[in-house]
């Protein structure tokens, strides 16, 4: 194992996936169940080159030198073979597939590590399906499986960073497909694994989960692009995504428990500015003449009235959208911002947020679509965010200027996000986040 430690740690970094760039990897083993029949191991890998360490899920397949398809060679295996990404072999696919569509439970206990358990639809075990990695940048591993002969096509997500308790992608989706909502995915299964922490503490969480896959459809983003680059109106579309938005939050105050923030509560939502922002200013120096003012309006907030807290899907852009000829708007991806802690990200928050992260969506567009002097596409853009707003405001039933300091707030703290990421990813469109904080928090 410590050689294929060794080469994971040469591997992970150039995945899409990895979630600590510009480090090297300081791994150890957490989980290996070996795969029965397939000459695999499902492994959870811990990465102690950050802190807190980063719980990795990383399955993997033994096979021939030369037979491992293009980006998928990990490193060399004992007796002349290699090891390989077992999300591109089929012998490990078809036991995903099945374990999400038909249930049960496999695996085998070893170094103290129980299997892998399944809750899904119960049912006689699936037809083999051709499976397809879904290609873009993810911090997760998403395969599309087409059942041979008759079958949905189902989209199964594998969580590559693991956290001990039910993923909210999971937890939540699962629930609204549950109560009947057309705006998500049919959930299909999922599979949970059980684990031990270096403090010896038994745990357990979400590994994969898959759902209904729309077919021949195109995400929010795609679409709004295309309509700005036209010219055309799109009120009514992000009218109705508004409704859809509020829709969501309707369904997850009834379906979860919802509280009345206290004083504790809104401290930790201002702490958790704070804390972004001090990072933003030690990463992107451009926000230091801006520091005083975004710091007035996270001010203003703190003292505003706030509704009840509540679960909310987290990092809702527009990308994660889908427009679907049968359901309409479409929400996935219910996991929440990755650079948020999972303990944030589990907790109820404001339901706000999650209209500052779609009305920051629409804000890119106007730096994704040429345009020579950038005023109709920014007129789009505002025509689209007020619409959305008023969506929202009917459906949920909030008053139009009840929530605009928190609201402003929450905006800020999104572009304040997008300024880090941009920063570490993107360069080149750090623009954006930098021209909405400077009108969301203008200088004097």
């Amino acid at each position: 194992m410590g050689d294929l430690l060794e080469s994971l740690a040469f591997w992970m970094p150039r995945q899409r996936w990895y979630g600590t760039k510009g480090r090297d990897p300081r791994l150890t083993v957490v989980a290996d169940w070996p795969l029965d029949g397939a000459d695999a191991h499902l492994l959870l890998v811990r990465d102690e080159a950050v802190q807190p360490a980063i719980v990795y899920q990383v399955p993997v397949a033994r096979r021939a030198e030369g037979s491992v398809p293009p980006g998928s060679l990990i490193g060399p295996a004992p007796d002349g073979q290699v090891w390989a990404d077992a999300t591109t072999d089929a012998a490990f696919t078809d036991l995903l597939y099945r374990w999400v569509t038909a249930g049960g439970e496999v695996g085998t206990a070893q170094d103290g590590f129980i299997g892998i358990a399944l809750a899904t639809e119960a049912g006689a075990a699936a037809p083999r399906a051709t499976a397809r990695v879904l290609s873009g940048e993810q911090s997760n591993t998403s395969l599309i499986f087409r059942p041979e002969g008759e079958g949905r096509p189902v989209i199964c997500k594998l969580f590559r960073q693991v956290n001990p308790g039910i993923n909210p992608d999971v937890e939540l989706q699962s629930a609204l497909a549950a109560g009947g909502a057309a705006f998500v995915p049919a959930a299909i299964g999922e599979v949970r694994g059980s684990w031990t922490t270096p403090e010896g503490v038994p745990v357990s969480g979400s590994l994969a989960f898959a759902q209904e896959f729309f077919d021949g459809v195109e995400d929010a983003w795609r679409v709004a692009l295309d309509a700005a680059a036209a010219g055309e109106d799109f009120a009514a579309r992000a009218r109705a995504l508004g409704a859809s938005v509020a829709g969501m939050h309707v369904a997850l105050a009834q379906q979860f428990p919802t509280i009345e923030p206290d004083a504790a509560d809104r401290a930790a939502v201002v702490g958790a500015w704070e804390r972004r922002l001090a990072i933003a200013l030690a990463e992107v120096p451009a926000l230091a003449p801006y520091a005083d003012r975004i710091r007035a309006v996270y001010a203003a907030a703190a003292t505003a009235p706030w509704p009840a807290l509540q679960r909310v899907h987290g990092d809702l852009h527009l990308g994660q959208v889908l427009d679907t000829a049968a359901n309409g708007w479409v929400l996935l991806d219910f996991e929440g911002e990755p650079l948020r802690p999972i303990s944030e990200r589990l907790r109820p928050d404001v339901a706000v947020r999650d209209v500052a992260g779609m009305l920051r969506s629409f804000d890119y567009v106007s730096g994704a679509v040429a345009d020579d002097d950038g005023a109709a596409v920014r007129a789009w853009v505002i025509a689209a965010q007020q619409a959305f707003l008023a969506g929202y405001r009917e459906t949920a039933g909030v008053a139009g200027d009840g929530d605009d300091a928190l609201l402003a707030a929450f905006e800020l703290d999104k572009a304040v996000y997008e300024a880090i990421y941009e920063t570490r990813n993107r360069p080149d469109w750090v623009g954006i986040p930098l021209a909405a904080i400077g009108r969301l928090a203008p200088l004097d």
